[in-house]
């Protein structure tokens, strides 16, 4: 299983990086949420949408994404119709960790169904999602 959660990771990592938009609305799960987390505890939750809008948004002003040359996959974990992926990489010299819980099909994972950051400072999600709210 290891393997499979691996090569799915690089399928994600991969069409992030070519802001593959119909590959990544099919990655996520359409209960998708990333939980971002940074060090001060401040916490942040963004839907599929908010993903998807970003990168539609990233593609359309022509920005790209870092390589994903330094990441790590450190421990992988099955439970149930359930697996997840802890992902290491560093980001401003710093190293940010991940885990990505997938929901599994036949034992195969299928769609990524959370998505965990522990970053060293979400501020700026945390003023953007206000301004929305306003």
């Amino acid at each position: 299983m290891e393997q499979a959660l691996i090569d799915a990771m690089w399928r994600y990592l991969d069409a992030g990086l070519a802001l593959d938009i119909d590959a990544l609305d099919a990655l996520y799960d359409d209960d998708f949420e990333n939980l971002r987390v940074d060090l001060s505890g401040q916490a942040v939750t963004l839907t599929k949408a908010m993903f998807l809008a970003r990168f539609r948004a990233m593609r359309e002003q022509g920005d790209k994404l870092e390589p994903t040359d330094d990441v790590t996959f450190p421990a992988t974990t099955v439970f149930g119709d359930h697996a997840s992926v802890i992902m290491r990489r560093v980001k401003d010299g710093e190293p940010v960790l991940y885990t990505f819980v997938w929901r599994l099909e036949d034992g195969r994972p299928a769609t990524i169904l959370r998505e965990i950051t522990f970053d060293k400072d979400v501020s700026y999600l945390v003023a953007m999602l206000a301004q929305r709210q306003a």
